[in-house]
């Protein structure tokens, strides 16, 4: 039976390496090879890299990838902005390299690599001048090479850093950075670990790995998680955890205050894909996929608070006792309702017609509902998007009557919600708030209870909701100890 854990470290922990090395690394002050070794680390990238290579994740902001992809020169150059990545990589270095050789060491690494990509990237905005070559049929792969530069900086760092404290340390790389062979995400890790013995070796892997298909593409920004998962999968990991800045919590603590908000313990794969529903990621749904099927148990822990033993997801829990969980929600949804009088008794085709429009623009759907004549999508997406696919609709449908409001999602999870009244209690809550509900979600597995609301009334719902059907608990340190 395998002994040995799988952990990713996230953007914001891997910034702190005083952190990392005394709360991960050396956990409870243990150096002995026992407490060091039967570990796999799986990296991101410093926080805020991964924002300047591509573009930022929250504000839009250009990175490198974003300037290269548009030729703005209004927004500054990609080559300006490769410069002030690396100096921001090199200010990283500086802070965590004492000696000056250590420090001209991990200069070379990556300014080798940032080269390269530097010279890729002109070579091809050079070649795509020509007539014959399109640059759009580029862009995955660029989005892709530039994203692995993130995490082989903060993997490699890692590795030298631990080596530097007696560790025995291997920096895994998993980017395929000047490899000729397109392999599959499981065939790159499996020829990547085949000779690491685990009981003497601390393997610390890039969380971006090169694939024929590409991360990127398929996962976005989730990829390092799928990286992650299937590290775990094909070494046969008997637990994954996962390293925060926070605790998996029973709402954000910036909403209901860090005194109010309580870890979970222990809940469900059911519940992490419906936190995944709302943005708010556990784990990427694919890559919890995976550790599902494997029966691998998923741990949550807070990078900052190691002596607490954080979430435990697994797929058969269920709560002793009935009760909701968390309480999380989305803003910037937008409702796109659509009305036609024929709908009656053609609504199997509406809806699949319907659907077919929202996959053909990548649409996000958070949730809808229907009634006889009225097919309502509430979309995570950016207007320009949205107004894409109501221009689709009415283009199939002219008669159709489309609006669209920008509303909030919030919703109260569980693994078991089976309580009588307790959707009226929500409802109850959110009216003392006075907070108009302008739809009601409930399915009959009773895992969740989602409410529309006004985007003005978000937060106070949130904290209506967790009042209500949280706080009223005294839950001690987690809500299910873990």
């Amino acid at each position: 039976m395998k002994q040995h854990t799988v952990e990713k470290i996230g953007g914001t922990s891997m910034s702190d390496y005083a952190a990392v090395r005394d709360n991960i690394i050396f956990k409870d002050g243990k150096a002995e090879e026992e407490g060091l070794y039967q570990r796999v680390f799986v990296v991101s990238a410093y926080g805020g890299i991964t924002d300047m290579l591509l573009e930022h994740k929250k504000s839009g902001r250009p990175g490198v990838f974003a300037l290269f992809a548009s030729a703005d020169d209004e927004e500054g150059s990609w080559s300006e902005a490769v410069s002030g990545l690396r100096a921001r990589m090199e200010e990283i270095n500086g802070t965590l390299f004492t000696e000056p050789a250590q420090l001209e060491k991990a200069n070379a690494f990556i300014g080798e690599r940032l080269a390269d990509a530097e010279s890729c990237l002109a070579d091809l905005e050079r070649v795509c001048q020509h007539g014959h070559f399109a640059l759009e049929g580029h862009l995955n792969t660029v989005s892709e090479m530039l994203a692995s530069l993130g995490e082989a900086h903060s993997a490699w760092n890692t590795a030298e850093l631990l080596k530097l404290e007696g560790i025995k340390a291997r920096f895994v790389d998993l980017t395929g950075w000047q490899d000729g062979e397109h392999l599959s995400l499981d065939e790159r890790i499996e020829r990547a670990f085949a000779d690491i013995d685990l009981a003497t070796e601390l393997p610390i892997a890039t969380g971006y790995a090169h694939t024929a298909e590409g991360l990127m593409k398929t996962f976005a920004r989730g990829y390092s998680e799928m990286t992650f998962s299937r590290i775990a999968v094909k070494t046969g990991a008997r637990e994954a955890i996962i390293h925060k800045e926070y605790h998996l919590s029973s709402a954000d603590p910036r909403l209901v205050g860090e005194e109010q908000a309580v870890p979970i313990g222990r809940t469900n794969y059911d519940v992490a894909d419906q936190l995944a529903n709302l943005g708010m990621e556990a784990i990427h749904p694919r890559a919890a996929k995976g550790l599902r099927q494997q029966e691998i148990p998923l741990r949550v822990m807070n990078t900052f608070e190691p002596e607490h033993a954080g979430t435990l997801v697994t797929g058969d829990y269920v709560s002793e006792t009935p009760c909701v969980e968390i309480i999380a929600g989305r803003k910037n949804i937008y409702a796109v309702e659509c009305f036609d009088q024929d709908m009656m008794g053609s609504m199997t085709q509406y809806d699949r017609t319907i659907n077919e429009i929202i996959g053909r623009f990548k649409g996000s759907v958070v949730t809808k509902d229907t009634n006889a004549n009225t097919i309502t999508h509430f979309l995570a997406n950016n207007l320009k998007t949205v107004k894409r696919i109501r221009g689709a609709i009415c283009d199939k449908y002219p008669d159709c009557d489309i609006q669209v409001r920008k509303v909030a999602v919030v919703s109260a999870i569980g693994s078991d919600m089976k309580v009588p009244g307790m959707l009226s209690r929500a409802v109850a809550a959110l009216a003392r708030s006075n907070i108009s509900v302008l739809a009601v979600h409930q399915s009959m597995r009773q895992v969740d209870m989602q409410f529309v609301v006004n985007e003005s009334d978000y937060e106070s719902a949130v904290k209506s909701l967790h009042h209500a059907l949280v706080e009223v608990y005294d839950h001690g340190e987690a809500i299910c100890a873990a």
